[in-house]
């Protein structure tokens, strides 16, 4: 198959988004979760979180343009905290469930067996279920022109993974904590096979 930049623009809508999503590969499966200044929760699933740098430890993610209500992005700007939490195997199905479109009174906690976890007195829940989780103080929003869309930066200010998970060297093996991966816009794995190699040099 071939698509020149004509052909991508005429195809069908879900048929275009579902291609130029899938083809990027693997992306990283997260729930973003907020508290409004009112206390009602909020939690989605992201599949465009990114490392920005270790130091300081930034991590970024994008949002779509605020066009319509984004209650992730008005409550993390009104309040400065948000959580950054792995997806693993086993909710899956509630974490996919969080991309339902609810009003903002509504907590998808309350939707889903999801779990809201407190810790260290941090304003924005954590997912209990969670076996990685990031508290996150926000840092930068960045407009992108090109297409409307938000680049959301955080610093890592609390950091709780399962000790079984990290090894000598602080390598995090998500494959042991079964962590999902996306696929497109609906699709989730499970990675398998880890396969490490050493840093490399000049031959």
């Amino acid at each position: 198959m071939y698509f020149n930049r004509n052909d991508i623009d005429q195809l069908d809508h879900i048929y275009k988004i579902n291609l130029i999503n899938s083809i990027t590969g693997y992306k990283p499966a997260n729930l973003i979760a907020t508290k409004s200044k009112s206390g009602v929760t909020n939690v989605a699933v992201f599949s465009s979180v990114v490392h920005y740098g270790s130091a300081p430890p930034i991590l970024g993610f994008v949002l779509r343009p605020t066009t319509v209500r984004r209650h992730t992005f008005d409550n993390i700007i009104e309040t400065g905290y948000y959580t950054i939490n792995h997806i693993n195997e086993a909710i899956v199905e509630d974490a996919h469930h969080t991309s339902a479109k609810y009003p903002k009174d509504v907590s998808e906690f309350n939707k889903t067996g999801l779990e809201e976890e407190y810790n260290n007195d941090f304003y924005a829940p954590f997912v209990k279920q969670s076996t990685i989780k990031m508290g996150m103080t926000f840092l930068q929003k960045i407009d992108i022109e090109a297409n409307g869309t938000i680049l959301i930066l955080g610093e890592i200010t609390d950091l709780y993974i399962n000790d079984d998970l990290v090894e000598h060297d602080g390598f995090a093996d998500l494959m042991k904590a079964n962590t999902a991966v996306i696929n497109g816009l609906d699709t989730y794995a499970i990675p398998t096979k880890n396969k490490r190699l050493t840093y490399q040099r000049p031959k």
